[in-house]
């Protein structure tokens, strides 16, 4: 950079130290802006330092807890805080480590801008949501940069989701404000990839056993026992051929790939005769075919 007279003027950096707190103990009303991205709150000092020194825009700052060698980014919302102090979201003082009233390293920073990361969900909950992309998109708005390994945190619905921030590129640490990034997502934590669709429906229905087939000793075979009435008479149906009493359940969600639009079929229950016969129940189904009877006695309506 070069000043009034044209002599070249180095970048001087901003590099100071604040005790650091959270949102929740910053002064007046609650701030829950701030605790949903990833931008911090400094003082008024700071702001009149940076105006002076000839930095690059936007501002972005390195985070260090040097006690733990703990490193993350971050952006600046507001000059409002007390002076010494500096106000974080939660989930940023948890990255770094920091307790209330810890001691926090800052310094300006110039990152390059994001072209593409990768999260992972830490719950499962994450895959409830219709469109995560578009949520992701969303919240990622009220952060400036992200840093590979951080935990970061959206809310969403009330409900709080946490991140992975698994990759970033070109760098560890990138800056996403008006920049074209191509977001990936990791399996959540604990995932297990289901089974197979064809799998499922075999284990749903699985194959009829042929009572023709004789079992082998000890083994079960389900419904094998003979319904029999209260009253002693004989059930009703018991004569019917074993041919009738084998046949499978329809089976459901099976399309009929050769409907004809404009027709309608009223299945019917088969009957013995259907199957001597070899006839189907439409062959043998005609309409209006009852007699009507009367309570009267003698008096049979034809």
């Amino acid at each position: 950079m070069f000043s009034f007279n044209g002599l070249f003027e180095p970048v001087r950096p901003f590099n100071t130290q604040y005790r650091c707190y959270s949102v929740c103990m910053l002064p007046g009303n609650e701030r829950k802006d701030v605790e949903r991205g990833g931008k911090i709150i400094m003082p008024p000092s700071s702001l009149d330092h940076l105006a002076r020194l000839n930095i690059v825009y936007p501002m972005l700052f390195k985070l260090t807890n040097k006690k733990t060698n703990r490193i993350t980014h971050c952006g600046v919302l507001e000059f409002v805080a007390d002076e010494g102090k500096v106000y974080l979201p939660y989930w940023m003082m948890r990255n770094l480590l920091l307790e209330e009233g810890g001691i926090l390293h800052i310094e300006n920073a110039t990152l390059p801008v994001a072209t593409y990361s990768k999260f992972q969900p830490q719950t499962e909950d994450f895959l409830d949501i219709t469109n995560p992309k578009a949520v992701l998109e969303n919240a990622l708005r009220n952060f400036a940069c992200l840093t590979t390994s951080d935990l970061i945190a959206i809310d969403y619905n009330d409900k709080i989701y946490e991140f992975c921030v698994l990759e970033t590129k070109p760098g560890k640490a990138v800056s996403i404000i008006e920049c074209d990034m191509n977001v990936e997502f990791a399996p959540p934590v604990g995932y297990v990839e289901p089974e197979s669709k064809m799998q499922t429906q075999e284990d749903e229905n699985p194959p009829l056993q042929d009572p023709n087939i004789p079992l082998p000793d000890g083994s079960f075979f389900a419904f094998q026992g003979k319904g029999v009435r209260l009253d002693g008479k004989q059930k009703k149906g018991s004569d019917l051929p074993d041919k009738i009493l084998n046949i499978p359940p329809p089976r459901r969600g099976i399309p009929d790939y050769d409907y004809e639009i404009g027709t309608l079929r009223f299945i019917r229950t088969i009957r013995p005769e259907d199957i001597n016969n070899d006839k189907t129940p439409e062959d043998n189904f005609e309409a209006f075919t009852g007699k009507g009877f009367t309570l009267r006695k003698g008096k049979i309506r034809d």
